[in-house]
């Protein structure tokens, strides 16, 4: 760790530098040059150093991505160009009228070059970059006037934060933020598990996403983007065609759809359409169509405008996939929180480039609102969405020999009640771990990548583990006996002995990953890094109170309720009993360079705005070092933080109780050199 300023400062510039890189071939160009953990290590190194020195936490230092503050409310934001929506096109016939109007607006016998990009079904969004800087984002809004989303637009990793040497003076890019089919569906399945309402489609998905209050939660989404225009710009950057403009944000670093493609004339405009749509269920994200636009930027200025949209581009929209089938029966899965979900078992059908046979129903309320009956006729969608839908009956054809659903009153795999609580969508198996199909998925989650990252214990061995009944919770992951697994066949020395270290390595996870581990209802990974920074161990998570844990910057009611609701469960105490018997760490390891033990037996209020730190930063830099900070000041308060514009009542206090108030640059001495700083 440098030791000065200009030290931490070199050092910062290399590594921020290095992070941009790779979260460029990372996101944008699919091109990772680093594993995972190497990336991991850069990005502590950051946050380490921007712990040590908080001058160098500036606005466009990646560690900005995690999410800030919560936002008190979306500013107006107005476009220097209007973002206007497109008129739609249905055929190939229309497509056509819309090249003849466009030709005989140019007076043009020869034909048109047309650039064709998919259609995403996602949430328009306009970034703003200031001398290469990103300085402000906002969504479409009314086309004239959006909503300020900077903080959130920071958080999606493709999203530059600053561009290369050269950028212009002002830059205004138009782009769409989405989310991976795969993510849309772990997402939901989430959401499911925990009894939440699920997205209909990843649109809405992606669009409550990204208008989020906490940026952290937007982090924790996992959203992408396409850009596909660019704006306004101030400066001597100039364009002839669409396609240059594309090239030119590409070697920028914006990530810009390779399904973009430039073609000669309508024949092209024609055969790309209808290549899309064949291919429209291969792209791992939703797409409702094709946009095309004139390519030639001096056309477009002479095409102009509508008073709704442009002259110059269309927007052709794929036909829906809906097909009818028969819903033979209903049955359930169990999740890794014990969610009792329903779904359809159909008759075979294709719909939306796939055969279908099952089909998600959420939950019993769905059922009932759709009237869903067994036997009867049904129409599914698949319409990009991977998980296909059941939209709801054909009622004119029913015999009446069609049978109504209701929720079994006890889980089929395990024999326990299913209860389904008060204010509740989602039912739950009450068997907890006995349950064969609920510890499959929770043993499976609590290995994954985001959690304990046990390389090699997927659904396979993890069924090999329950049916020889090696297994019976997580915990006895750590217990297991290798000379068991080597008995079986197809397992030898090298596979045995990687399965071992991989469960060796868990045992050394930081506590975040172990808190997402856990698999506790609404807490993914940017809140257990919260609640790992500010508890520091997992006993004192367990012990927390909800007034301390709804402390934590980002964390509301519905986190607060769910982990305490988690953490006071006997069950899940003896749990995390048995994994620290197994040798699993339970606390943040120390961070280097900062004494744990400095501030011991402080306690601070921190009032007003910090210049160098943010508030959760601020009170992580105190936590990390032993003190601890509270939201009120009391007799017990050892002194009051006032940044600018402090509190006038804390002040007030602080002043009636004869505490001791300190400016941002005791507090920095404080952190450095203890309670030596207060003398």
């Amino acid at each position: 760790m440098p030791t000065t300023p200009e030290q931490a400062a070199r050092r910062h510039a290399e590594v921020a530098a290095a992070l941009h890189r790779h979260n460029h071939l990372y996101y944008v160009l699919d091109r990772p040059e680093i594993s995972d953990s190497a990336y991991d290590e850069l990005f502590r190194e950051l946050l380490e150093l921007e712990d040590a020195f908080p001058a160098l936490a500036t606005p466009d230092s990646p560690s900005r991505r995690v999410g800030a503050a919560p936002l008190e409310r979306f500013a107006a934001v107005r476009h220097s160009l209007p973002m206007l929506s497109l008129d739609n096109k249905k055929s190939a016939d229309e497509l056509r009228d819309f090249d003849t109007q466009v030709r005989k607006s140019l007076a043009l016998s020869d034909e048109v070059d047309y650039v064709c990009e998919m259609k995403l079904d996602g949430l328009a969004v306009e970034l703003v970059y200031a001398e290469g800087v990103l300085v402000n984002g906002a969504t479409r809004g009314d086309g004239m006037v959006g909503e300020g989303i900077l903080e959130n637009l920071k958080t999606i990793p493709s999203v530059p934060l600053r561009l290369q040497a050269g950028a212009p003076a002002r830059l205004e890019v138009r782009g769409e933020v989405y989310i991976e089919l795969a993510e849309f569906q772990r997402w939901n399945r989430e959401l499911e598990e925990n009894g939440a309402a699920t997205y209909v489609n990843p649109r809405n998905a992606a669009a409550g996403a990204v208008r989020q209050k906490v940026p952290a939660m937007t982090a924790s989404r996992r959203l992408s983007l396409w850009t596909y225009q660019v704006g306004f710009i101030a400066g001597v950057l100039r364009f002839r065609s669409h396609t240059e403009s594309l090239d030119w944000l590409r070697t920028a670093g914006f990530p810009v759809n390779p399904e973009s493609e430039h073609v000669a004339d309508l024949a092209g405009v024609i055969a790309y359409v209808e290549r899309a749509e064949a291919r429209r269920h291969d792209l791992g994200y939703q797409t409702d169509g094709v946009v095309i636009k004139v390519d030639s930027l001096a056309e477009q200025g002479e095409l102009g405008f509508t008073a709704k949209s442009p002259r110059w581009a269309v927007a052709y929209k794929f036909p829906p996939e809906e097909r009818t089938t028969r819903l033979r029966s209903i049955q359930v899965n169990v999740g890794r929180t014990g969610a009792v979900t329903p779904y359809a078992v159909l008759d075979p059908v294709f719909v939306g480039g796939a055969t279908v046979t099952n089909a998600t129903l959420h939950n019993q309320d769905e059922v009932a609102r759709r009237d869903l009956r067994i036997g009867a006729l049904v129409v599914v969608r698949r319409a990009g969405d991977v998980i296909p839908e059941v939209v709801g009956p054909v009622v004119s054809v029913r015999t009446g020999k069609e049978k109504k659903w209701r929720m079994p009153t006890s889980c089929p795999f395990c024999g326990n009640p299913i209860v389904r609580n008060a204010g509740e969508a989602v039912a739950r198996c009450t068997g907890g771990f006995s349950c064969p199909v609920r510890l499959r998925e929770y043993l499976f989650h609590f290995a994954g990548r985001g959690g304990m990252d046990i390389e090699g214990l997927g659904f396979k061995t993890v069924d090999l583990l329950l049916s020889r009944g090696w297994i019976k919770d997580p915990a006895d992951l750590f217990t297991l006996d290798a000379e068991k697994v080597r008995s079986v066949e197809g397992w030898g020395d090298i596979s045995v002995g990687n399965l071992m270290a991989s469960i060796e390595a868990a045992r050394h996870r930081p506590l975040a990953r172990v808190i997402t581990a856990l698999g506790i209802p609404l807490v993914g990974g940017t809140v257990a890094r919260s609640l790992a920074r500010r508890f520091c161990s997992m006993q004192a998570l367990l012990d927390a109170t909800p007034e301390e844990i709804g402390s934590i910057d980002g964390i509301g009611p519905e986190i607060v309720q769910s982990v305490r609701t988690w953490t006071t469960d006997k069950a899940n105490r003896k749990l995390v009993a048995r994994l620290a018997a197994g040798g699993v760490e339970l606390r943040e390891a120390g961070l280097a360079g900062v004494d744990t033990g400095l501030l011991s037996g402080l306690t601070l209020v921190i009032t007003g705005t910090l210049e160098g730190f943010s508030r959760e930063g601020a009170r992580t830099a105190v936590e990390e070092r032993g003190g601890k900070v509270t939201s009120s000041v009391s007799a017990k308060t050892t002194a009051v933080v006032a940044g600018e514009a402090p509190g006038a009542a804390k002040v007030d206090k602080a002043n009636a109780l004869g505490i001791r108030m300190i400016d941002e640059e005791n507090f920095v001495r404080l952190l450095a050199v203890g309670q030596r700083a207060l003398e």
